[in-house]
Parts: structure tokens; sequence; C-alpha cells
């Protein structure tokens, strides 16, 4: 099997240009960021609150994610439902960013974010990939982009929905998140020591897309 890890800070671009690139290779796009979102949509649900460690590792036997591949669009379900738009606010991003630091939400998902690259070629996203999930990737990207190109990224992505967008408050949370994703003791972000660094602050959607098809075509011969 073949393994794509492309790690990176929030909103880099990583799950649109890994979503691109795995359609036009013609391999299965998993985001795993969804996983931890789905987590923090869960406690969400059940009224715990994320920053509680204890709490959270209690109600995990309650809560059973599923990701299913519906003509290679990865569908995320929540015991049973099917939370794909649901895990896309920001009070989930950020909830998902405290989950994602606590040891026993990260034990609960390493093994069926494994399993996937054991049985199907993949591209995978995430924070940690490269670094613990699959440590024994062909093909290592990191992808970064600055804060602030980061957040007009996403305050466009927003006002193209027409939901509301505050862009001095998008910086915020992503610095914020930046901050908590690189500081944390376990799996904290940052390249594998063979990661190829792309910064996309200078690229748009297309030029990033063909840029990591490329880099990961020449591993591929």
């Amino acid at each position: 099997m073949f393994s794509v890890a492309i790690d990176g800070p929030a909103g880099a671009g990583k799950s649109s240009i890994a979503k691109a690139v795995a359609k036009e290779l013609g391999v299965i796009y998993v985001d795993t960021g969804a996983l931890y979102r789905a987590i923090a949509l869960g406690c969400i649900k059940m009224n715990i609150p994320v920053e509680n460690e204890t709490a959270v590792s209690t109600v995990l036997e309650k809560i059973r994610i599923e990701l299913v591949f519906v003509e290679g669009t990865q569908h995320v379900l929540l015991n049973g439902k099917d939370v794909s738009e649901e895990i896309r606010t920001e009070k989930v991003s950020m909830s998902a960013s405290t989950v994602s630091g606590i040891p026993q939400v990260r034990a609960f998902l390493l093994e069926l974010q494994r399993g996937f690259a054991k049985t199907q070629n993949v591209i995978m996203d995430g924070r940690d990939i490269g670094t613990v999930v699959l440590p024994d990737a062909q093909v290592k990207i990191f992808l970064t982009a600055s804060a602030q190109a980061r957040a007009m990224r996403r305050t466009l992505q927003l006002e193209q929905k027409g939901e509301p967008a505050d862009y001095e408050k998008i910086l915020e949370d992503i610095i914020k998140r930046d901050h908590n994703d690189s500081t944390r003791e376990i799996a904290p972000l940052k390249p594998a020591e063979d990661s190829i660094i792309v910064d996309t602050t200078d690229l748009d959607l297309e030029q990033s897309v063909n840029k990591i098809k490329e880099l990961i075509k020449g591993r591929m011969k």
C-alpha cells in the first residue's frame, strides 16, 4: 500500500488540497481532523466540557465514529448519524483542538486511522500523521501558510456560505489554535524529520494542488 501523510496547522488548506490530489491520483482521502471534530461534537451534544479530560475520557465508550466513502467522498458518522456538515462549525473546531490533546482520545482514534492505510492507498491529513499515525508513509508533506493568509481564506469561505465572518476573531482563533497544537504534550504539531515543507501563502488552490501532486508522483515512480 502507498501512503501520503500531509500535516500542518489549521487553515493551511490541507483538506481541500489533499481531497483534490487524491481524486486526481485515484486514491482514498482520509481527513483525520474530522475524527477529532466528531469526538468534540459528541461531547458538546452530551454536555461534556471538553476541557475536562476525565469526563471526556469516560464518555468515549458512548461514542462510535465511522468513516464511509460515497463515490470517493468521505462522510463522518457519529453514532450512526451523518455529521459531515455539523462538525465544520467554529465552535466544534476549537473544541476539537482541545480534545485532540487528550491522550485517551488520541489512543481511541489511532488504530482507526492506521486501519485505512493497511488496506488501501491513502492520502491522510492531520496534525501528526507523518510523526505518529503513519511514520512509514512513503511521502510526508508539511503544509503551511501565514496565519494572516489562513484567516483570510477562512473568512472568505464563511462569507461565500452566507455565514458571519469576523477576520480579526478568526485570526485570533487560528493563532490560539496554532499555540495549542504545537505546545501540547501528546503528539505536538511539528514536521516529521523527513517531511517536505510546502508554504502555500502565495499559492492559490490550483497551484497548491499541482505542486503537491507533482511531489507525490515523483515519489510513486
